[in-house]
């Protein structure tokens, strides 16, 4: 069942990155989509098995776009035995009038959403911010950040914000979308759409996933070692003059182990 399968890549997750600690306070932002109600179900699961105590509060950002009924999912949630806290504010107006014509939304939205989730979990202070972000997502990132953005980037597991007050996890990071599609069918999600996406999407990630969606169609890990590629960087094999010493490398004597070699080089 794929529900059991999400359960078990988001344990490997939360184990591999040390995403939850005992008495951790987690805020599940969620969106009124798939990925994070399917993120909810499975990280309560997983607390009624964890050999530690730690609770989940889902929470979530009424943008006041047209249209935008949160009631269905609000009884859905505490259908799941969680009472939903519905922040309001209107970033919707703001996201209309700021964004130039032809652009994407999401960039500008996401930053406002981001601003309010993250003031609203240090005023509760909630140690965690669950994001729903899945494999495919941070895929997706890796590549448009090396096809557009002249850096080899993705959406880290864990993270401090620049202000250094929140701790964001990404639970989900090793579960492929499909799952969660099937998971959210199968649990009957009230879905939320929304409509600054499906009006004026990110054209360059619907691409990038088209992409990695027709390449898997022949080659089926192709999505599962762009994963493991972030899992293991070889700074050796690039250019980046910060993480690798090249004018010291003469200096270093060579060992019979590539990584005694990349320890050595990178500790000078």
């Amino acid at each position: 069942m794929s529900l059991e399968k999400i359960r078990k890549l988001t344990v490997a997750a939360i184990s591999t990155y040390d995403l939850i600690k005992a008495g951790d306070r987690v805020m599940v932002a969620v969106s009124g989509g798939k990925d994070s109600a399917v993120m909810l179900v499975v990280l309560d699961a997983i607390r009624k098995r964890a050999p530690y105590p730690f609770t989940l509060h889902p929470v979530l950002l009424d943008q006041k776009q047209p249209g935008f009924a949160v009631d269905a999912f609000r009884e859905w949630v505490a259908t799941q035995g969680y009472e939903l806290t519905v922040l309001e504010e209107d970033t919707y107006s703001i996201v209309l009038d700021k964004t130039d014509e032809g652009k994407s939304y999401c960039g500008l939205c996401s930053r406002l959403r981001r601003g309010i989730l993250y003031n609203h979990a240090d005023k509760m202070g909630y140690q965690k911010i669950a994001l729903g972000h899945h494999r495919d997502d941070l895929n997706t990132t890796l590549l448009m950040n090396l096809f557009f953005n002249g850096r080899i980037a993705s959406m880290p597991p864990k993270l401090k914000s620049d202000d250094g007050r929140n701790v964001v996890i990404r639970p989900l990071a090793f579960v492929p979308e499909d799952d969660i599609k099937a998971a959210s069918s199968a649990l009957k999600v009230p879905i939320i759409p929304c409509n600054l996406c499906s009006s004026n999407g990110n054209m360059q990630r619907a691409r990038i996933k088209k992409l990695i969606k027709d390449m898997e169609t022949e080659h089926p890990h192709m999505a599962l070692s762009l994963l493991k590629s972030q899992q293991n960087i070889r700074a050796s094999q690039l250019l980046d003059k910060s993480h690798w010493a090249f004018e010291k490398l003469e200096d270093c004597e060579l060992s019979g182990s590539f990584a005694e070699e990349e320890s050595s080089i990178l500790s000078v």
